[in-house]
């Protein structure tokens, strides 16, 4: 079967086997063509509809996103933004950047869902920065990265973190994405400055390296409870401020701007935990709390 191609040479053998796969699953192949960057071969494609979902390491479906969108594609009588999608198997289309869009599409009852499709199947876990059709928070981040991470421990179990750091982004998402997954409220934006600079990548295997993770989440959880009892004796004396826990954390944190040389993750929560359990609240003033705001606007979840 003939295909459009760019440049005028013969695609890769997997990209005209996967060309004849999306034929046979009912779409229609429109054009297999190198891309600029790296020049790995594509497909423009249109998918069936009820042959492609989401990749299993997506953040969840924004009902809102959804309803604006599809509005959005109604009033233009149109649709002209494809979405990158993966197949795991014949029959099977994944995309890692573009659930919305394909929900939307499904609202309206489209036939077909236009694809660039890719032929390397580890794109599937390019979900960070591939995805631009809505901003990641802080809790949809740490949620996907956890969730390529238990499936890298099944595939890849003899890679290690450091590997993955470029579709991870950042090593403190692993760690709250195992905080969000127990409880989806967790106060990650007040813990994420901290987070951020003690937690590193590790060295080993990704098998092992879920072991050492949850014990990380179980101290920052720990961590968290002690807190949550500092919080609730300030509310008790009439305080209330939604920075009351990023004000407390800022006063009890061993870390330092001046400092150089980091304390290892483990010492750092077990001596934040030691300082917020000694923390003074009879000695806290709204006034101060509200100061502090003003200079830091408390980070969104």
């Amino acid at each position: 079967m003939a295909w459009t191609t760019y440049p005028d040479q013969p695609p890769s053998r997997q990209a005209q086997a996967l060309a004849t796969q999306v034929e046979s699953d009912g779409g229609h192949v429109l054009a297999v063509y190198q891309e600029p960057v790296g020049e790995h071969w594509q497909i423009f494609c249109l998918l069936p509809r009820d042959n492609v979902d989401a990749s299993p390491y997506q953040r969840d479906i924004s009902p809102t996103h959804v309803k604006r969108l599809t509005e959005a594609v109604k009033k233009l009588d149109r649709f002209v933004d494809p979405i990158v999608a993966i197949s795991p198997e014949p029959g099977v289309y994944w995309t890692p950047n573009g659930n919305h869009r394909r929900t939307a599409l499904q609202k309206l009852k489209a036939e077909y869902v236009p694809a660039i499709l890719v032929a390397e199947r580890e794109v599937a876990f390019q979900v960070l920065p591939l995805n631009t059709e809505k901003a990641h928070n802080l809790k949809e981040k740490s949620l996907e990265v956890i969730r390529m991470y238990r499936a890298l421990v099944e595939s890849e179990a003899s890679s290690s973190e450091e590997n993955w750091a470029f579709q991870f982004e950042s090593a403190h998402f692993i760690t709250l994405g195992l905080l969000y997954e127990q409880n989806k409220r967790f106060a990650g934006g007040a813990f994420a400055p901290i987070l951020r600079r003690v937690d590193k990548f590790l060295k080993l295997t990704m098998r092992k390296g879920i072991e050492e993770r949850e014990e990380r989440a179980t101290l920052v959880r720990e961590t968290d409870e002690a807190l949550g009892g500092a919080v609730a004796k300030i509310k008790k004396r009439g305080i209330n401020h939604p920075y009351v826990k990023n004000y407390v954390l800022a006063r009890t944190t061993p870390l330092t701007r001046a400092r150089k040389t980091l304390p290892p993750f483990e010492q750092t929560f077990k001596k934040l935990r030691e300082n917020i359990e000694s923390f003074d609240v009879s000695k806290v003033r709204y006034d101060d709390i509200q100061r502090s705001a003003i200079m830091a606007a408390p980070a969104a979840d």
